[in-house]
């Protein structure tokens, strides 16, 4: 535990930096060391682990203010060891700041609500991890294995912090209850307040022989590799939520859920948006003067499409339904087409005077955009 990297330096972000400064860094971060990515380096491997571990904490305002003020005591149950840890009911003296309102004016300013969360069941927290999927993963769907570190009940002593062989005792002290009665004489007369055992810590139960293999804490770090099923249509920055594959609860309480982010890989010929896809495809000036069939790429594979006599540069065409399955509803999006005319380069002499032949040819009746600008620019200077 001594070889742990402070939260915010596993980022690379100040203390104090906000929710989107975080998650940048992160999304940054996990896309240069993400596995699949870095097959021949293991390290690598270790460093995208380390970064989940520092966002799962980070980006939960909670847990972040947990660290911020205990350090990883806060936020693990194996750091540090005792049954009085962060997840061995609560932090000992360290109470809700109702519980010092309650020792001056009784149970109404939380000190009674604080204790009783306490020794109830709680939900885990949720994780979260990221995937990285090419384009066609996005599109299509797939099944992809992700490894994460959790946090488990202790499979040693079933979760109870007791060593085999024994079990928690209830608390002499409050009797299982997890608070104790105190009554204070005041100038306003008699008043009682509740508290958290100091015995128990709130828990209700004394563990006497602590567990060798959780300390006492009833919980453990574990990795775990786990199957995530991809829907078709998933976009960049979307969540798959996974339920109950995040951290244990708390005294009998359900876990918490796993929550995969995605990224995805740049494609060399599609870009995305929504569930449309654009592909840009450079012809040349004799295609688009006297129109042509095109080889279309799309995620399906290529198609042919025609395009009409006088194509202009960045004209765009759509073709319906050859886009992205939409992955809240039905039908896909569609793709659109950009085109480009490539000026040729690199002409020869007889090129040369074809062009200069082509070029006397033509007239305005060819042209209507140029004749179209200049008589423009007459009519300006006419007016100047």
């Amino acid at each position: 535990m001594a070889d742990k990297r402070d939260y915010y330096e596993v980022l690379g972000v100040q203390k104090g930096a906000s929710d989107d400064e975080v998650k940048k860094a992160h999304r940054k971060l996990a896309k240069q060391y993400h596995p699949d990515l870095n097959r021949d380096n293991p390290e690598a491997a270790e460093k995208f682990k380390e970064l989940n571990e520092a966002y799962e904490v980070l980006s939960d305002k909670e847990k972040r203010q947990k660290y911020d003020q205990f350090g990883f005591a806060g936020v693990d149950p194996s750091y540090g060891g005792g049954a009085g840890g962060a997840y061995g009911g609560g932090f000992g003296d360290f109470g809700d700041l109702g519980d010092i309102f309650s020792s001056f004016f009784g149970g109404g300013f939380g000190g009674g609500r604080s204790t009783t969360r306490r020794n109830a069941p709680q939900r885990g927290e949720s994780i979260r991890q990221s995937v990285i999927l090419s384009f066609e993963e996005a599109a299509f769907g797939c099944e992809k294995e992700i490894t994460i570190d959790r946090i488990e009940n202790c499979e040693e002593c079933g979760g109870t912090g007791a060593a085999k062989g024994t079990s928690p005792e209830t608390c002499s002290n409050c009797r299982g209850t997890g608070t104790v009665t105190q009554t204070q004489r005041t100038p306003l007369g008699m008043f009682q307040t509740q508290a958290a055992c100091p015995h128990c810590h709130g828990t209700g139960k004394i563990v006497k022989t602590p567990c060798s293999k959780c300390s006492g804490a009833g919980r453990v770090r574990k990795s775990r590799t786990l199957k995530v099923n991809v829907p078709a249509g998933i976009d960049e920055g979307q969540s798959i939520q996974l339920r109950g594959q995040g951290n244990a609860g708390v005294n009998g309480g359900p876990s918490g859920d796993l929550l995969v982010t995605v990224s995805i890989r740049p494609h060399p010929v599609f870009t995305r948006d929504g569930s449309n896809v654009i592909c840009e495809i450079p012809i040349s000036f004799a295609q688009a003067a006297l129109g042509d069939s095109l080889q279309v790429p799309t995620i399906d594979g290529r198609i042919e499409y025609k395009i009409p006599e006088g194509t202009q540069t960045g004209t765009v065409f759509r073709m319906k339904g050859k886009g992205i399955q939409n992955v809240n509803g039905r039908g896909r999006g569609d793709q659109f087409v950009r085109v480009n005319i490539e000026v040729p380069k690199n002409l020869s002499e007889k090129q040369k005077r074809l062009l200069r032949e082509f070029e006397e040819n033509t007239t305005d009746d060819n042209q209507s955009q140029r004749k179209g600008f200049w008589d423009k620019v007459k009519d300006a200077f006419k007016e100047m």
